[in-house]
């Protein structure tokens, strides 16, 4: 059963509790307000099983295109499941688990956030019966998932935006270098010559600028500086030095919030600031976001359809895992990301399993119908299709 009407007051009840019992004593906090903390901020497809592995795929199909099955509710379902992870897709995961809840009355799921690195590590631990990322497992890190061999299932895509709170400015352009040069504190004011290389003709403050970005283990600072490292690094001018990952040595002087939520109200709270937050957050917070020069040279806003864009010709590995920061494409917004649930690949629990494997298939075929409403653009529909016949590597206890 298709549902587009908006479950945010069903979904806050849903997204803000994490059973503490399933977590042990991993005592870490769920989304939080944002805090000003020290400079150092801690931070398709898999073939169908007839493809051959390691096979890359270019999926061509429109990002926006919705896999068209309607799954019929698997009444005799009854678990329940807790996951944690990315704050990324929170709100579009809020939006399905609320959806599918009404269609399996007897499914409760708890999506605790926290960041994509505390949700790989409460898999790894067994603490959470699935995970949100929106960054690979690094290989150093595979040996630690105490329950084996993971699957990694794409769920949607949606634009990072470059959100920023200056008086007077409400439309701004800005370069893959001088984001660079903002977040390595190298370019202190908003009237900088480089700022204002980016917007002939825009009247630019004196304002200090105030640079806010991730205190957790993050998936949107991976995906975000991986477009810097990208665009402005070896690769690209050599302008950005720190490198990537979901943890960056930011130099002394930022400040940091947890999750995107934590990022986003650092930017409301303070004026002359920037920071790097998902449109969804951003928008729910009603702030002012940067159009980005793309690898084309043009400088496409943060939207939907940019993220579309960018994903209409990413080449997907064996396993379902591709990068979207950086994409080609005269229409790529190029700080687009992608995010997965991740689980294991062999279940202990079987009710369990069957309502994460149908949760799972929920999200892939009528939960993208709803990706839009919450500010997330669907899968492709071939990526999805593919997803779907991956499902039947999940494999159930006797």
């Amino acid at each position: 059963m298709k549902r587009t009407i908006s479950r945010r007051a069903v979904v806050g009840g849903v997204l803000t509790t994490l059973v503490l019992a399933a977590c042990g004593n991993s005592g870490t906090k769920a989304e939080s307000t944002a805090t000003t903390k020290a400079p150092t901020a801690t931070t398709t497809a898999a073939a169908a099983a007839t493809t051959a592995a390691g096979t890359a795929t270019t999926v061509a199909a429109a990002a926006t295109t919705a896999a068209a099955t309607t799954v019929k509710p698997a009444t005799d379902l009854k678990a329940t499941l807790n996951a944690s992870g990315a704050t990324f897709p929170k709100a579009y995961y809020g939006e399905a688990i609320a959806s599918f809840q009404e269609e399996n009355k007897g499914v409760t799921i708890n999506y605790g956030g926290g960041g994509s690195g505390k949700g790989r590590q409460d898999l790894a631990d067994q603490i959470v019966d699935w995970a949100g990322t929106d960054g690979v497992i690094p290989d150093a890190d595979k040996a630690k998932f105490k329950g084996g061999d993971v699957l990694y299932f794409p769920t949607v895509v949606a634009p990072i935006t470059v959100s920023y709170n200056l008086d007077g400015v409400d439309k701004l352009q800005l370069s893959p270098d001088t984001i660079a040069k903002i977040f390595q504190l190298q370019v202190k004011s908003w009237d900088d010559a480089a700022i204002a290389a980016d917007n002939p003709g825009v009247k630019l403050p004196a304002t200090p600028i105030v640079v806010a970005v991730r205190s957790d283990s993050s998936g949107t600072t991976d995906n975000f500086t991986k477009f810097l490292d990208r665009a402005a690094g070896d690769a690209g001018t050599k302008v950005w030095t720190l490198k990537n990952g979901s943890k960056v040595e930011w130099p002394a002087g930022v400040q940091a919030g947890e999750g995107n939520g934590g990022v986003a109200k650092l930017v409301n709270d303070n004026k002359g600031a920037i920071g790097y937050v998902d449109l969804s957050d951003a928008q729910a917070a009603k702030l002012k976001y940067a159009s980005v020069k793309n690898q084309a040279g043009t400088f496409v806003a943060p939207t939907l359809e940019g993220a579309s864009a960018a994903a209409d010709g990413a080449e997907i590995k064996a396993d379902l895992t591709f990068s979207l920061p950086w994409a080609k494409g005269d229409a790529a917004y190029p700080i687009a990301a992608q995010t997965w649930i991740i689980v294991y690949k062999k279940q202990t629990d079987k009710a369990k399993g069957a309502a994460t494997k149908e949760f799972l298939r929920w999200v892939l075929t009528d939960g993208q119908t709803m990706a839009k409403d919450v500010t997330f653009a669907a899968l492709p529909k071939g990526l999805a299709t593919k997803a779907l016949a991956q499902l039947d590597q999940i494999v159930l206890p006797a």
